[in-house]
């Protein structure tokens, strides 16, 4: 098998989709958390401003999740086919969300009318409330593993996909983009919208740490193969170690309203948390609760070498022009956000 730098492809392919989820993660997180919260702005113009501070990079954020479903498709193609298989109903739901969230951004400044614009406002924070709940809940089937048969069939019930622990990660989540995105508003408001985001800073800062802590002893607790790496390889408690300790910063950056630093330890805390399941399921990529044939690692899902050689060049390429644009927009639109006749 062809190696690069001492890892073999299906591993940098891994790394690579990994590096993807997470950019997505910290980008449309801050989007998806700004829309949950957007019901707690009673005016008019707290709405508007919230709108536009997304408005200039809420699509451009969602390119990272096109890309990552492409890469995974392209690199682990039995691997794509079985999670959509699996995960049909709730990928379609997530789908008709991410839809409904687009068209209530760009529907809901077309008319002034009041019923119109609270119409579209619901249907942004339920959207985005949805599609963050989605992704924990999908999240959480595959920490603790889906029932699959050594066929990779699906031998379980629609139900099932409904347990305790998924639903937790699945809030978890929820609590980590609220908190992700209310400190983006934070940065892209001031007088009286900015000091109501400092109170919707330290609820959902608080929200989110009893989530976190109550999610971390559950899957220790009920999902302790998720642990086994660290016992295999010490080295990597320094993970978790980080992940408690970014948490613990960003709550002192709260407290100091330095909600600059308060936003990049988020963003961290997302990097690492799925530092952590990637960890927790490397060299699998879906693990099985049913039989344990069913499990599906890089190397049984992996595309052949040459196309994944192939496909890493393309990567090299096309990555830094992601990077390149999505820091270009966000510098272009950096500071606070000033309403216009044209805004949202």
């Amino acid at each position: 098998m062809d190696t690069i730098l001492g890892l073999d492809l299906p591993t940098w392919w891994f790394l690579l989709i990994g590096a993807l989820i997470s950019g997505y993660g910290i980008l449309d997180g801050f989007d998806l958390g700004a829309g949950a919260l957007h019901l707690f702005f009673r005016k008019e113009q707290s709405r508007r401003i919230a709108l536009n501070a997304i408005g200039p990079v809420w699509d451009g954020n969602e390119v990272w999740l096109v890309i990552g479903a492409g890469a995974l498709f392209a690199a682990f193609p039995l691997v794509y086919g079985t999670l959509l298989s699996v995960f049909y109903l709730p990928f379609i739901l997530l789908l008709v969300a991410i839809i409904f969230r687009a068209i209530s951004i760009e529907f809901r400044s077309k008319e002034e009318m009041t019923w119109w614009r609270t119409l579209w406002d619901v249907c942004y924070c339920l959207s985005s409330s949805t599609i963050a709940l989605l992704f924990g809940l999908i999240l959480g089937n595959l920490i603790q593993g889906i029932p699959l048969d050594k066929d990779y069939q699906f031998v379980g019930r629609l139900r099932d996909f409904f347990n305790p622990y998924a639903l937790l990660i699945s809030v978890t989540v929820l609590s980590l983009f609220m908190l992700h995105g209310a400190m983006y508003l934070a940065m892209k408001t001031e007088d009286r919208l900015y000091a109501k985001m400092t109170i919707l800073i330290n609820q959902t800062s608080k929200f989110f740490i009893l989530c976190f802590i109550t999610a971390s002893m559950a899957t220790l607790i009920y999902v302790p193969h998720m642990a086994a790496i660290f016992h295999k390889y010490p080295i990597l408690f320094a993970l978790p170690v980080s992940a408690v300790l970014i948490v613990l910063n960003m709550r002192r950056m709260i407290e100091k309203r330095r909600y600059l630093r308060g936003f990049i330890s988020s963003a961290v805390t997302t990097a690492l948390l799925l530092v952590l399941f990637a960890s927790g399921l490397y060299p699998n990529l879906v693990l099985s609760n049913y039989d344990v044939r069913g499990n599906i690692s890089i190397y049984e899902a992996a595309s052949t070498d040459s196309s994944l050689r192939t496909m890493l060049l393309f990567a090299a390429i096309g990555m830094p022009l992601v990077l390149t644009y999505t820091v270009f927009v966000f510098w272009t639109f950096r500071g606070k956000v000033k309403l216009e006749d044209t805004s949202y």
